[in-house]
Protein backbone atom coordinates (compact mmCIF):
# COMPACT_ATOMS: atom_id res chain seq x y z
CA UNK A 1 0.00 0.00 0.00
CA UNK A 2 1.23 3.61 -0.82
CA UNK A 3 1.66 5.45 2.05
CA UNK A 4 0.29 8.65 2.36
CA UNK A 5 3.70 10.96 2.41
CA UNK A 6 4.52 9.49 -0.95
CA UNK A 7 1.06 10.17 -2.50
CA UNK A 8 1.64 13.61 -1.60
CA UNK A 9 4.77 14.30 -2.84
CA UNK A 10 4.20 12.19 -6.19
CA UNK A 11 0.68 14.54 -6.61
CA UNK A 12 3.45 17.44 -5.92
CA UNK A 13 5.91 16.29 -8.41
CA UNK A 14 3.67 15.36 -11.37
CA UNK A 15 0.50 17.34 -10.86
CA UNK A 16 -2.74 15.98 -9.84
CA UNK A 17 -3.88 15.45 -13.48
CA UNK A 18 -0.71 13.03 -14.18
CA UNK A 19 -1.38 11.09 -10.27
CA UNK A 20 -4.93 10.61 -11.00
CA UNK A 21 -3.94 9.27 -14.36
CA UNK A 22 -1.24 7.14 -12.94
CA UNK A 23 -3.64 5.44 -10.72
CA UNK A 24 -5.87 4.25 -13.10
CA UNK A 25 -3.91 2.49 -15.46
CA UNK A 26 -0.59 1.89 -13.70
CA UNK A 27 -2.55 1.62 -10.23
CA UNK A 28 1.17 3.15 -8.11
CA UNK A 29 2.07 6.65 -8.13
CA UNK A 30 5.21 7.30 -9.28
CA UNK A 31 7.67 9.95 -10.43
CA UNK A 32 11.09 10.35 -12.59
CA UNK A 33 12.59 11.01 -15.28
CA UNK A 34 11.48 11.27 -18.94
CA UNK A 35 13.34 9.09 -21.25
CA UNK A 36 11.52 8.75 -24.12
CA UNK A 37 8.90 8.26 -26.85
CA UNK A 38 8.33 5.65 -29.25
CA UNK A 39 6.56 5.52 -32.52
CA UNK A 40 3.17 4.47 -31.05
CA UNK A 41 3.53 7.39 -28.47
CA UNK A 42 4.08 5.41 -25.33
CA UNK A 43 5.96 7.24 -22.90
CA UNK A 44 9.24 5.81 -20.90
CA UNK A 45 10.23 6.93 -17.23
CA UNK A 46 12.97 5.93 -15.24
CA UNK A 47 13.93 6.63 -11.17
CA UNK A 48 16.83 5.96 -9.90
CA UNK A 49 16.58 6.93 -6.23
CA UNK A 50 16.57 3.67 -4.35
CA UNK A 51 14.59 5.24 -1.35
CA UNK A 52 11.34 5.78 -3.65
CA UNK A 53 11.49 2.94 -5.84
CA UNK A 54 10.99 -0.79 -5.07
CA UNK A 55 14.83 -2.22 -7.37
CA UNK A 56 13.78 -3.88 -10.90
CA UNK A 57 10.46 -1.79 -10.54
CA UNK A 58 12.64 1.74 -11.64
CA UNK A 59 11.34 1.39 -14.98
CA UNK A 60 7.65 1.78 -16.11
CA UNK A 61 5.91 2.57 -19.29
CA UNK A 62 3.09 4.71 -19.80
CA UNK A 63 0.84 3.62 -22.58
CA UNK A 64 -0.79 5.66 -25.02
CA UNK A 65 -3.82 4.14 -25.89
CA UNK A 66 -6.38 2.35 -23.05
CA UNK A 67 -6.55 -0.60 -24.31
CA UNK A 68 -2.58 -1.68 -24.17
CA UNK A 69 -0.77 -5.20 -25.07
CA UNK A 70 2.82 -5.95 -24.76
CA UNK A 71 3.35 -6.17 -28.36
CA UNK A 72 2.76 -2.36 -28.39
CA UNK A 73 6.30 -1.98 -27.06
CA UNK A 74 9.21 -2.06 -29.92
CA UNK A 75 12.09 -4.63 -29.25
CA UNK A 76 14.53 -2.03 -28.87
CA UNK A 77 12.67 -0.13 -25.83
CA UNK A 78 11.34 -3.59 -24.43
CA UNK A 79 15.27 -4.63 -24.07
CA UNK A 80 15.64 -1.29 -22.03
CA UNK A 81 12.34 -1.90 -19.67
CA UNK A 82 13.67 -5.31 -18.93
CA UNK A 83 17.39 -4.34 -18.28
CA UNK A 84 19.03 -6.33 -21.33
CA UNK A 85 20.05 -2.85 -22.46
CA UNK A 86 21.83 -0.20 -19.80
CA UNK A 87 21.19 2.86 -21.97
CA UNK A 88 17.59 3.72 -23.24
CA UNK A 89 17.26 4.22 -27.31
CA UNK A 90 17.25 7.56 -27.54
CA UNK A 91 20.55 7.78 -25.47
CA UNK A 92 22.56 4.35 -26.84
CA UNK A 93 24.54 5.59 -29.81
CA UNK A 94 25.01 1.74 -30.97
CA UNK A 95 21.07 1.70 -31.06
CA UNK A 96 20.75 5.01 -32.41
CA UNK A 97 23.18 3.90 -35.67
CA UNK A 98 21.52 0.70 -35.88
CA UNK A 99 18.69 1.42 -38.00
CA UNK A 100 18.96 1.00 -41.20
CA UNK A 101 16.82 2.94 -43.42
CA UNK A 102 15.25 -0.08 -45.44
CA UNK A 103 14.10 -1.18 -41.54
CA UNK A 104 10.17 -0.88 -42.19
CA UNK A 105 8.86 0.22 -38.66
CA UNK A 106 7.52 -1.89 -35.76
CA UNK A 107 3.55 -3.39 -36.22
CA UNK A 108 1.82 -4.47 -32.98
CA UNK A 109 0.06 -7.98 -32.86
CA UNK A 110 -3.59 -7.37 -34.36
CA UNK A 111 -4.25 -10.43 -33.53
CA UNK A 112 -7.94 -10.88 -32.22
CA UNK A 113 -8.80 -7.52 -34.00
CA UNK A 114 -10.77 -6.49 -36.92
CA UNK A 115 -7.35 -6.07 -38.52
CA UNK A 116 -5.80 -9.56 -37.93
CA UNK A 117 -4.63 -11.58 -41.24
CA UNK A 118 -7.62 -14.12 -42.18
CA UNK A 119 -6.53 -16.48 -44.93
CA UNK A 120 -9.06 -17.41 -47.70
CA UNK A 121 -9.54 -20.73 -49.45
CA UNK A 122 -9.95 -20.68 -52.97
CA UNK A 123 -10.88 -24.70 -53.37
CA UNK A 124 -14.38 -26.10 -52.68
CA UNK A 125 -15.16 -27.86 -49.89
CA UNK A 126 -15.70 -31.81 -49.91
CA UNK A 127 -18.55 -31.52 -48.17
CA UNK A 128 -21.90 -29.28 -48.75
CA UNK A 129 -24.41 -28.38 -45.60
CA UNK A 130 -27.68 -30.41 -46.00
CA UNK A 131 -30.45 -27.99 -47.12
CA UNK A 132 -33.40 -29.63 -46.16
CA UNK A 133 -36.31 -29.34 -49.18
CA UNK A 134 -39.99 -29.16 -48.07
CA UNK A 135 -43.02 -29.37 -50.49
CA UNK A 136 -45.53 -27.27 -49.37
CA UNK A 137 -49.15 -29.38 -48.32
CA UNK A 138 -51.88 -28.60 -50.12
Amino acid sequence: MVSLARTIRSIRRVGLREWWHQMQYIGDAKSGRFVGKDQFGNRYFENLNPEEEIPGRHRWIDFAQHDYNATQVPPEWHSWLQHIRKDPPTEDPVMQNLSPPWKTPWVENLTGTRGAYRPYNTTRPKYEAWEPKSVPRG
